[in-house]
């Protein structure tokens, strides 16, 4: 019992199951967090960016804003200034008589509107790269050498031209100040603010003609290449204002810029740049203009103030325009940051919420799923295996739900229908099955009852015959072996070993008769335990179970060693132990064995163990009795079973058997106590008043030989008589004398086959089992 056979490799032709690779699985609870977190990560950005952009843009709006109340109104003043010192300078240089101390007086104006200019760029700006005060700064340069152009006016040191080019030059940076406050980051500002650049720059060629007019002096001529610039200033001057200015003014420019032109200044400045252009007269040397010219100074002086004006409400117009913007751009900012929190909240909210709804239904379907797999589903195959109907209510119901869940809960309650409805045609198969094999097991086993009988009876007639009763002993093991094969395969069909014993017996008998079961049975060693009997409805089932043990101890253990088996009284019933000798066995085959003990194996698992089916034999009538079957390492290094009997299944008595005394529980004698006893098996004298077995009941299926019989010990070592004969046991001698009395034999159940149908039947076993072979090769991976 060391064990059964030790398992080799996979048979051949088939292959152990290659490990597949676990693939990562992502959780359904992961993946809508990442549905949410990925959404709201990609709004906020894009709010983030979003907004940043804008309070750029405010940022630079308001820097523009600021630029421009710091510098623009001093430079616009500077410029106006300048312009006012050219035309002066230039009409000196020309000759003509100026009022005294009139080109102090613009030079003081211009000294204080300078340093105001300088004070105001001098001021912090928060912005590194502005562009504005790199232009601002080139001015500052450049007018760095006014004082030195002013000593050259006053000494008539150098030419009229260069100096009157200095102040143009300086004036024109000064324009380009004005062009960088015009590319504002914002488009509708931009736009506003480009037609009030283009009205400076008309005022300043229209400030370009006083210039040249001036420096035409009292002669009132010009030089060839003064009077083409005065033409170009003339028509560019009307191109601005007409195609530049004018049209794209907002509505109080155009409003303003309509009082300057219906005005009698700018009516004046009309005529005298039309009699410029057509009464002017080509002399040698130079051009002479027309006397209508004398009147241009008292116009441009009433002329410049209000051109001055709209200048300044249009600047001002745009600064206001730029600030507006960023006042707009910040509180665009603030709703599109409100928004999108609040936009946020809902997309949290609802991701929240179907996460919650989905878990909770994912988390239903799974508890769900959780409950019939570990209990409707083992419930209901249990009760198939026991025969019993299932009711449909017992099945999970479909729940009619329309969504994704409601459908894979749907198809869970079909997949457990056709599950069950599988296993109960499966256990259906088995049940038929199994009642076919124990009918068959059942005729066999008459067959092979009805051959001991007759080994019996033989044995009887020619035992004088030493040799021949020797033959016939052996003929007599087989087929008790045979028998035990037969019933365990009815054990394992689902059927029960039929009982003949009517009376109680010794466990001291219970143990001889399994031992005697044992082909190898001198072996076997035994320590006897007569103040208890067991419950005759038992007693074969018992005998079978201890005689598979023991069958499988010599089977698996040195031929010269002993197997003893003891059996003693414990607290929870009678405990009897099987010990051998034989080699270790692994700890981890004590756990693969004592698992077959305590599962009922499929008959694919008994079909692949067909050459090792005494474990589950065991298990199977453990599971009958209520006993309890542990297998583990024995003191002496081979294998010890452990056999735990029901209290239920014993009956203590007191006195030798049969003689009627009162049961009693006396107290357990000590295993030190007892000595062990070799079981051999004698041949023993007739009775002086035989008294006939009883009858095996109707339909009982596989009799029991007589165990009143036994083989003959061997002789003893080195002499000639044979051991004394061991005291046997024969059943129903301790019953009253009444109930000795001979009786007819009761009909027993004759089997009436007719050839025809006992064809039929093994035919029908051969096809059955055919097709069990064919299902398991296919289910071998």
């Amino acid at each position: 019992m060391t064990a059964t056979a030790p398992e080799g490799p996979p048979p051949e032709g088939r292959r152990e199951p290659a490990k597949k690779r676990r693939r990562s699985v992502i959780r359904l609870r992961t993946l809508l967090v990442w549905l949410a977190v990925v959404p709201t990560v990609a709004m906020g950005a894009q709010v983030f960016v979003t907004a940043d952009r804008l309070l750029q843009q405010s940022a630079h709006l308001r820097a523009d804003v600021a630029d421009a109340e710091r510098v623009g109104r001093p430079l616009y003043d500077l410029m106006a200034d300048l312009q006012a010192e050219r035309s002066t300078a230039a009409a000196r240089w020309a000759g003509s008589p100026l009022p005294k101390g009139e080109l102090s007086r613009l030079r003081a104006a211009t000294d204080r509107d300078l340093a105001a200019f300088r004070t105001a760029a001098d001021s912090e700006d928060g912005r590194a790269d502005d562009r504005v005060d790199g232009y601002v700064s080139d001015v500052r340069r450049r007018l760095e050498e006014l004082d030195a152009y002013r000593e050259r006016t006053d000494a008539r040191s150098g030419s009229a031209d260069r100096a009157t080019g200095y102040y143009s030059g300086v004036i024109e940076r000064m324009l380009r100040v004005f062009q960088e406050f015009s590319n504002m980051d914002d488009a509708t500002v931009t736009q506003q603010s480009r037609p009030v650049v283009a009205l400076v720059e008309a005022t300043e060629v229209l400030a370009r003609e006083d210039t040249l007019l001036a420096s035409a002096g009292p002669a009132g001529k010009l030089s060839t290449a003064r009077f083409a610039e005065l033409t170009d200033a003339v028509g560019a001057h009307r191109f601005l204002f007409g195609t530049t200015v004018v049209p794209y003014l907002p509505e109080n420019g155009r409003e303003g810029y309509a009082r300057i032109a219906a005005s009698d200044a700018w009516k004046t400045k009309t005529r005298i740049e039309n009699a410029v252009l057509a009464d002017h007269h080509d002399l040698h040397g130079g051009i002479a203009l027309p006397g209508t010219v004398r009147g241009w100074s008292a116009m441009y002086g009433k002329l410049v103030p209000q051109l001055s004006a709209l200048d300044a409400e249009q600047l001002r117009g745009v600064i206001d325009a730029a600030d507006t913007t960023a006042d707009e751009l910040e509180i665009q900012v603030f709703w599109l940051i409100a928004g999108s929190g609040a936009g946020l909240l809902l997309v949290v909210a609802v991701v929240v919420f179907t996460t919650r709804t989905v878990l909770r239904r994912m988390a239903g379907l799974h508890r769900r799923t959780v409950t019939v797999a570990q209990k409707t589903l083992p419930d209901i195959v249990e009760r198939l295996q026991r025969g019993e109907r299932i009711d449909p209510d017992a099945l999970p119901a479909q729940s009619r739900d329309r969504d994704e869940v409601g459908r894979i809960s749907d198809a869970f309650a079909r997949a457990v229908s056709v599950s069950v409805e599988g296993y109960r045609q499966l256990a259906d198969e088995r049940h038929g099955f199994g009642m076919f094999a124990a009918g068959i097991a059942s005729r066999t086993g008459n067959l092979v009852s009805r051959q001991l009988s007759l080994t019996e009876d033989l044995q009887d007639t020619f035992g004088h015959d030493e040799a021949l009763l020797a033959e016939l002993m052996k003929s007599d093991q087989l087929t008790v072996g045979m028998r035990r094969q037969i019933e365990n395969l009815l054990i394992l069909a689902g059927g029960e070993v039929p009982d003949p014993h009517t009376e109680p017996m010794r466990v001291a008998d219970v143990l001889r008769e399994a031992a005697a079961e044992v082909e190898d049975f001198r072996r076997i060693e035994r320590v006897a335990l007569d103040e208890v009997s067991v419950d005759p409805r038992v007693i074969s089932a018992i005998s079978h179970l201890l005689a598979e043990l023991l069958d499988n101890a010599t089977r698996f253990s040195p031929p010269a060693s002993r197997v003893s088996i003891r059996a003693e009284l414990v607290t929870d019933g009678l405990s009897v132990e099987i010990e051998d000798r034989g080699p270790r066995v692994a700890p981890e085959r004590y756990e693969e064995m004592n698992g077959r003990l305590h599962a009922a194996p499929p008959y694919a698992v008994l079909a692949e163990n067909a050459h090792r089916l005494g474990l589950f034999v065991v298990g199977h009538l453990a599971d009958q009795l209520g006993a309890t079957v542990t297998l583990r390492r024995s003191t002496y290094g081979g294998t010890a079973a452990i056999v735990i009997l029901p209290e239920e299944h014993l009956i203590r008595t007191e006195g030798p058997p049969g003689t009627g005394a009162e049961p009693r529980v006396p107290a357990p004698q000590r295993p030190a106590d007892r000595k062990p006893e070799p079981v051999l098996r004698a041949r023993p004298t007739a009775p002086a008043d035989p008294v006939p077995a009883a009858p095996a009941p109707a339909g009982a299926g596989l009799p029991r030989r007589r165990p009143a019989e036994a083989p003959a010990a061997p002789t003893a070592p080195g002499g000639n008589s044979a051991l004394p004969p061991l005291p046997e046991r024969v059943p129903q001698t301790h019953l009253a004398k009444q109930l000795r009395e001979q009786r007819a034999p009761e009909p027993t159940d004759v089997d009436t086959a007719t050839p025809e149908e006992v064809a039929d039947a093994w035919a029908d076993y051969e096809q059955g089992t055919e097709t069990v072979e064919t299902e398991l090769r296919q289910d071998q991976p």
